[in-house]
């Protein structure tokens, strides 16, 4: 009888190891799949907060999400960020709204020469500006961040150290930039920036607007053996996502991603604000650029020269029905809340 038991638990036992090699287990989930999509070159500004980004996503889900990103416009180029998006080309995209001034005119305002300090104010200050008018423009979208460059200087192949210097010269600019090149009588040519360095080789160009991380980024300091402070506009970015790729997300992960939105903002601004100290250094040091700081009269020519841009836009938008005064006052009141005043 005992012998029978025997082999009875041993028969059982062998049932049961086999029933356990040979079950199929649960097979491990596979993370979500995300592409990312951005224009610029990889070692630039809009990549590296692209890549902190995907970073903390993926660390703070616990792995349930994986990102692939695509910069130098590997997957979507500048001007068609928006609508790929929204076609579902990339998941994400981070667009340069400066490139598309008709369409993103709320957002936009913060290129008008307010006398935003820095990216890190000019970035909170976009952002929370988004929040409260949550333009039209972003409706078929889910806005993961924003940010804006510093502000912008000139960078040019020949020394400009008044406004006699600067009339007539052919000088890159996006956006609202644009206008304000016009006011200090230069010639604005609008052109992505990954075409701006062929641009001055050939002298289509004689220098360009924008912030001096580029100086570096892009090393233009090669080429601009000069820069002009004058600390004007800044250029306002988007990072959006494809709206049924987000709804298809799971609550928790919307929720990490909901999180970042105004951490990023503030990182991706101290970074700019960095890099630019960092860039002025290196071009000084390596390519020895001449820095030309306006002279305190000069300076106030020059921007007694701009006071009227803001004032037209005012006009221009209120008369299309946008409570235009009041996105300007909100904007200045940001920057002096962001700036600690």
């Amino acid at each position: 009888m005992r012998q029978k038991l025997g082999f009875a638990l041993a028969g059982a036992v062998f049932a049961l190891l086999i029933t356990t090699i040979w079950m199929p287990r649960p097979a491990t989930a596979e993370p979500i799949k995300l592409s990312y999509a951005n224009f610029p070159p990889a070692p630039t500004f809009p990549c590296v907060q692209m890549e902190r980004w995907k970073e903390e996503v993926e660390k703070r889900t616990g792995g349930q999400v994986a990102i692939d990103t695509y910069p130098g416009g590997t997957l979507l180029g500048a001007k068609n960020m928006m609508d790929g998006v929204m076609a579902g080309q990339a998941d994400i995209g981070c667009l340069c709204m400066a490139y598309q001034p008709g369409r993103f005119v709320i957002t936009n305002g913060t290129s008008l020469p307010l006398g935003l300090p820095n990216a890190k104010v000019g970035s909170l200050t976009l952002w929370h500006l988004y929040v409260k008018y949550q333009p039209e423009a972003f409706s078929k979208v889910k806005v993961l961040t924003m940010f804006t460059t510093a502000p912008s200087n000139i960078m040019s192949r020949i020394p400009i150290r008044n406004l006699e210097d600067i009339r007539g010269v052919s000088l890159r600019a996006s956006g609202g930039a644009a206008q304000i090149l016009k006011a200090w009588g230069a010639n604005q040519v609008g052109m992505p920036m990954p075409a701006t360095p062929e641009a001055l080789q050939k002298g289509v160009v004689k220098g360009l607007f924008s912030s001096l991380e580029v100086m570096k980024d892009f090393k233009f300091a090669e080429l601009c053996k000069y820069v002009t402070m004058t600390e004007t506009a800044v250029y306002p970015f988007a990072v959006v996502m494809n709206m049924d790729s987000w709804k298809r997300l799971p609550k928790d992960v919307q929720k990490v991603m909901d999180d970042l939105a105004v951490e990023q903002c503030q990182w991706t601004g101290k970074y700019m604000d960095d890099h630019v100290d960092e860039a002025i250094a290196w071009s000084k040091k390596t390519q020895h650029v001449e820095i030309i700081e306006l002279t305190k009269d000069e300076k106030a020519k020059w921007d007694k020269l701009l006071a009227p841009i803001t004032a037209k836009w005012i006009e221009v938008w209120k008369a299309k029905g946008l409570p235009a005064e009041g996105i300007v006052e909100d904007m200045r009141a940001f920057a002096r809340i962001y700036a600690g005043q």
